[in-house]
């Protein structure tokens, strides 16, 4: 059998590599629909970005930069074991960015070329914004993070009682608004149209980031009615190694005692569950609900 060990060893090499398969979608996604367009987005991704597109400096160089900078604050305050894989992913995605802008193809002009054509800078955004925002919740459902201003939303959350998600909303808003202050963007017009792109930019990413995020957290909670709960529960807990809780009930209509099996599981077991109780009862009285939230073992860690 594989020890504990191996097991952890395993784990971690499997979230290495999911994490850098979310950074190769991200730099695609990124890279090939977003930058050709000078699309904005939020986090430090988006503060180099407005940098190249105003300078031409390159954004790989903007990014490893400023997460330099961060970094050594975050290591200072959250630590070495909170940045790891953060540390992993920032030097991936600053190669992977300029790895994606030497394969992109480049017009005579030296600008990159816009593969959906020209006036489809919004269908590139929802392509862009949708690959992005799917791999932000590859990297973060593998314990990852791509760093920035993830560092500042944790740092400031360790002190004061304010959400992650108040403080990047907050962080986003101000880059992409900076772009109504720089003038090489053009008239008010342009730079507020830029704006515009960029808040709907950071809302399709973090809609899909949430999407993915609680579709792979979803659970579900059953209620088995059985004379052959015994029987079911020690299949579950044999074939799925999951946590059966019994309960005594009591039929209003029978006047009997009878054992009620709880259980709690993710939404992808479900079927295997319902197998299993088709197998050993199909008369078996089932009922299935989603359930807000599950804390614990096996489940989201309490924060």
């Amino acid at each position: 059998m594989m020890t504990v060990n191996h097991k952890l060893i395993l784990k971690e090499v499997q979230d290495y590599v999911f994490i850098t398969l979310g950074l190769l979608l991200y730099s695609f996604g990124f890279t090939v629909f977003l930058m050709p367009y000078e699309i904005v987005t939020g986090g430090v991704t988006g503060i180099s970005a407005i940098v190249f597109y105003a300078t031409g400096f390159q954004i790989e160089y903007t990014y490893l930069l400023i997460n330099i900078v961060l970094l050594a604050v975050g290591l200072h305050i959250l630590g070495w074991k909170f940045l790891s894989k953060t540390i992993f992913a920032i030097f991936m995605l600053s190669f992977l960015l300029g790895l994606f802008q030497t394969l992109l193809p480049r017009n005579e002009a030296g600008e990159f070329v816009k593969i959906l054509g020209e006036g489809q800078n919004f269908m590139s955004l929802i392509l862009g914004c949708t690959m992005t925002g799917a791999a932000l919740a590859i990297v973060f459902l593998n314990n990852g993070s791509t760093g920035g201003t993830d560092i500042i939303a944790a740092s400031v959350n360790k002190f004061h009682n304010v959400s992650l998600g108040t403080v990047l909303a907050m962080l986003d808003f101000i880059i992409i608004g900076s772009c109504l202050l720089i003038p090489q963007f053009g008239t008010m017009l342009e730079r507020a149209h830029m704006v515009v792109f960029g808040l709907c930019s950071m809302a399709i990413e973090n809609y899909m980031l949430d999407l993915l995020m609680n579709r792979q957290r979803q659970s579900v909670q059953f209620m088995i009615f059985s004379n052959k709960w015994q029987e079911i529960a020690n299949a579950i807990g044999t074939n799925l190694d999951h946590g059966v809780t019994i309960l005594d009930g009591h039929g209003w209509y029978t006047g009997r005692d009878r054992k009620v099996l709880c259980i709690l599981a993710k939404k992808s077991e479900s079927n295997l569950i319902f197998r299993i109780i088709k197998q050993i009862d199909p008369q078996a009285f089932v009922s299935q609900s989603a359930v807000i939230g599950v804390f614990g073992e096996g489940f989201e860690r309490i924060k």
